[in-house]
């Protein structure tokens, strides 16, 4: 995938190797929108930074420059994962934030900092080891600590499970976030990769608490995928949760692939192949109408997105300023109800279950 799983971003394919922020202008962009996440007070940006190719597809004096521009440029909701770090290994891409945040100048105060647990993470020479990860208790804590330190912060805005964990009960999850609010190190939660009524699990074991429970759910959602639109965005706008959706260009399918691919300039392979191969009729459609829109295919594809109620806002993640100018381009692209309805016609979604299947 071009632009990473969790993060993609409209616009074209980078022209120049190494570091591409260092000698980047300045760009006059429209200002950035701001919006509450979930039902919470907190404020973030309509699109959230993210941050999985730090360490992997972009060397650290890179990622820093995406950091200062991404903030230059308004954006205050950064995400990322105890397990991101690709060649530089679990915890190497918190580590790189980390000491960006060491640079002081009001980084860290002006960001709204989301991490992930759930998988196992490393323990000295081991791969694994015992509550080595998953929502136990004790990982919880361990995990939180791990994360704080690689960080270089004393809290994280936003702790979220990464994926659900059917063995361990809500109540003992909820005690061990309680805690760390507490102790001041967690301010709010969130979750990732949840089914709806995993999302109406928590929120009632939260309620029996008073406890706030959850506030976001990251999902994947596009244009191209739309199965949340089954029971996740019902049970989440019921309980007042944001969706935060990932890889919103689809592995970069929607984000002017065939353009590329005439123009040499990209080739599918794996997954991302299989699927522009079942998919390529509906693609081509789509290209052809954001070319008689005037826009690219990716702004299309991520207003799309910020046109529905549910989202807080996509995460992406650009390598280049042009890439991020490009995401920011996609804030004041309006899609009147015509273009939504022939979105639809495209690409199907789905109605809330049951109605979607039944009656």
């Amino acid at each position: 995938m071009a632009f990473g799983q969790e993060g993609e971003v409209a616009g074209h394919a980078p022209t120049q190797q190494g570091p591409c922020f260092a000698e980047a202008p300045r760009r006059t962009l429209a200002p950035m929108q701001y919006t509450h996440l979930g039902r919470s007070g907190l404020s973030v940006s309509r699109l959230v930074l993210g941050t999985m190719n730090f360490g992997m597809e972009a060397e650290e004096a890179d990622s820093h420059a995406i950091m200062d521009a991404a903030h230059d440029a308004g954006i205050n909701f950064f995400d990322t994962a105890n397990r991101y770090g690709g060649k530089t290994g679990p915890g190497g891409t918190e580590s790189i934030i980390g000491r960006w945040f060491a640079q002081g100048g009001g980084r860290r105060e002006r960001t709204v900092l989301a991490t992930k647990l759930y998988g196992d993470m490393p323990f000295g020479e081991r791969d694994s080891w015992p509550n080595g990860g998953k929502l136990s208790a004790l990982n919880i804590r361990h995990a939180l600590d791990a994360s704080l330190r690689r960080l270089q912060t004393d809290h994280v805005d936003l702790y979220q499970f990464h994926h659900v964990d059917r063995d361990t009960p809500w109540d003992e999850i909820w005690q061990a976030m309680e805690v760390a609010v507490q102790q001041g190190k967690v301010l709010y939660a969130g979750s990732s990769n949840f089914a709806g009524w995993h999302l109406a699990t928590a929120q009632e074991a939260a309620r029996k608490r008073a406890y706030t429970g959850l506030v976001s759910e990251q999902s994947l959602y596009n244009l191209i995928e739309r199965s949340i639109e089954l029971e996740v965005i019902p049970a989440a706008q019921h309980n007042g949760i944001g969706i935060i959706p990932w890889s919103p260009l689809h592995g970069g399918l929607l984000g002017g692939v065939l353009k590329k691919e005439r123009d040499s300039s990209r080739r599918t392979a794996g997954r991302a192949k299989e699927t522009l191969e079942a998919d390529r009729e509906q693609i081509e459609r789509y290209e052809d109408l954001a070319d008689e829109l005037g826009q690219e295919p990716g702004d299309v594809a991520l207003a799309w997105l910020l046109h529905q109620p549910a989202v807080t806002g996509p995460i992406i993640g650009p390598r280049t300023r042009e890439q991020l100018d490009a995401a920011i381009r996609a804030l004041d692209l309006r899609l009147d109800a015509d273009v939504l309805a022939r979105l639809d016609a495209i690409f199907p979604g789905h109605r809330t279950a049951p109605e979607d299947y039944a009656w």
